[in-house]
């Protein structure tokens, strides 16, 4: 393993959560029903192209905060397998720190196939291997000493349980920044759940998708889904509604965030990371959460571009010229 060397003015971060190993398998027009993709039994399928990348939340968004010029570290689970050593490789090369993560013998790194769509959209094959082993007993608490933001990713249901660590590391660095972008079986338990309110009121960059916000808050519409969630303590929420952009609030105003136009989506993997990556990176940089949605959708619009997670994530020196371009304007709606 090794540390990365950082300068004293960098922030230094920490993603907590998944490292998954995909291969993506481009595919041809298939038959689809009610949003379901159609494959015949008992028949071959040809693909168009084979692409193998590194993913997982954790693994994203350590990179992308890498990439936008912060000191990110790594804290998850890999198997001692090819992929696991694939995984660590990229990081490391990515300058990413991987003294917290944890590498589980004799069995199989989190693996995903994608079936990746001419329209950009993907069904993903997903398999959580070693993921599940992330919870009290290997979660390295002490990699959040010094840390200036923490940020956390989906996790399995098994691993919910480090949620109350985290709430006491950051009660007692109270200078810590939290994202949080929570996982389904969280999203399921609700707002209200235990372990999910002590995490609300520890928030500063809340991230969700709009049926994630309906459900976890059981709101009926994103407005008062924002409402509810800094009611419980969140500083900034941010809800990412697809081709409608995305609407944020920071307890004073609620914005709205349009996409960036003429985009062509090549997949969509890896988008919610990316912009919460970059959200998080401009709130570090003393931005405004109105520069922080534009940040988001930028990075997130790179990412789409490109087959897989990682492969479009924007550097500091890309956000910041794409940022003095003013491509996106940002509107208050109340």
């Amino acid at each position: 393993m090794v540390a990365t060397q950082t300068s004293p003015h960098r922030r230094r971060t920490l993603s907590i959560g998944g490292a998954t190993y995909d291969v993506f398998l481009t595919m041809g027009e298939l038959a689809t029903h009610e949003k379901n993709i159609q494959l015949p039994i008992g028949e071959k399928v040809q693909i168009k192209r084979v692409i193998e990348t590194c993913g997982g939340g954790a693994s994203n968004t350590s990179v992308g905060l890498s990439r936008l010029g912060l000191a990110a570290s790594f804290c998850g689970i890999v198997g001692s397998d090819q992929w696991g050593e694939k995984l660590l490789e990229n990081l490391k090369k990515e300058n990413v720190n991987v003294s917290s993560a944890t590498i589980v013998e004799h069995e199989t790194s989190s693996f995903s196939i994608v079936l990746s769509l001419p329209n950009g959209e993907r069904t993903i094959l997903y398999a959580p291997g070693v993921n599940k082993h992330l919870h009290d007993t290997t979660f390295d608490l002490g990699a959040m000493k010094g840390i200036d933001a923490v940020y956390l990713n989906h996790l399995c249901e098994t691993s919910c349980m480090i949620a109350d660590d985290i709430v006491s590391a950051l009660t007692q660095a109270s200078s810590t920044t939290l994202a949080w972008n929570p996982g389904g079986s969280q999203i399921e338990a609700g707002m209200h759940a235990e372990d999910a309110a002590a995490l609300l009121k520890a928030t500063t960059l809340l991230l969700l998708n709009k049926e994630e916000a309906l459900i976890f808050s059981k709101s009926k519409t994103i407005e008062e889904a924002l409402k509810k969630l800094t009611e419980a303590g969140t500083k900034n929420v941010c809800v990412t509604d697809g081709k409608n952009g995305t609407v944020a609030t920071d307890g004073k105003h609620v914005y709205r965030c349009p996409i960036l136009k003429n985009v062509r989506v090549v997949d969509t993997t890896g988008a919610g990371d990316a912009f919460g990556t970059a959200a998080l990176w401009a709130l570090l940089t003393g931005e405004t959460l109105q520069t922080a949605l534009i940040s988001g959708t930028l990075n997130a619009a790179s990412v789409v571009a490109s087959i897989g997670a990682q492969a479009g994530l924007l550097t500091e020196t890309n956000i910041r010229e794409q940022l003095r371009r003013n491509l996106l304007a940002v509107e208050i709606i109340s």
